[in-house]
C-alpha cells in the first residue's frame, strides 16, 4: 500500500451560554451533512488555543477564553474524508466579545448556497444527545458532557 498516511489535528471548543445552552455547528461540504461542535483543523504553525481562537472567530466571528481542557482523542479514528488519523482536542470556552453570529432554530438551515455551508445552534444541555452528532469523538465527548451534568 503506497498512500501516505498522516494525523489531522483539530481542536474544538464547547461554549455555553448563560441559559445552559451549547453552541453546535451544522455543515454541509461538498454534499455531505454533518452536526459537529463548532471548531476544526490546526494550521500549520500554530497552537491548539491559537487555532481555536482563530477557528472561532473565522466561524463565529466571536472571541473566545479557553477555561479548561476538557478532552483529547484517546481512540483511533480515522477521517470521513481522507486517509488521515484525526486527533481532536477539546476545550470549554466562553465569550469575551458579543456573539453577533445568525443562530437558528432548525438542522441543516443554511443561508445560500455553495460547496460549504455553516450554521450555528443553540441546544439545552438537558436536550443534547450524542444522537445529535455525526462524527465518533463529537458523539464521546456529547456523551462525558451528558455524563457531567
Amino acid at each position: 500500500m503506497n498512500s501516505k498516511k498522516f494525523f489531522n489535528v483539530r481542536v474544538y471548543g464547547l461554549l455555553i451560554n448563560d441559559d445552559n445552552e451549547i453552541l453546535i455547528s451544522d455543515e454541509q461540504e461538498y454534499g455531505v451533512r454533518f452536526t459537529k461542535f463548532p471548531g476544526g483543523g490546526l494550521e500549520y504553525g500554530e497552537g491548539l488555543i491559537e487555532g481555536l481562537k482563530r477557528e472561532f472567530v473565522e466561524e463565529c466571528n466571536t472571541e473566545v477564553e479557553i477555561l479548561d481542557h476538557f478532552y483529547t482523542t484517546d481512540f483511533f479514528v480515522k477521517s470521513a474524508f481522507n486517509d488521515s488519523q484525526i486527533i481532536s482536542v477539546y476545550y470549554t470556552v466562553k465569550a469575551v466579545s458579543e456573539m453577533s453570529f445568525n443562530c437558528k432554530t432548525e438542522i441543516f438551515d443554511f443561508d445560500g448556497e455553495g460547496d460549504i455551508l455553516q450554521s450555528f445552534r443553540w441546544v439545552k444541555l438537558s436536550e443534547l444527545t450524542v444522537d445529535a452528532f455525526t462524527f465518533p469523538t463529537d458523539q464521546y465527548v456529547a456523551n462525558l458532557l451528558i455524563k457531567s451534568l
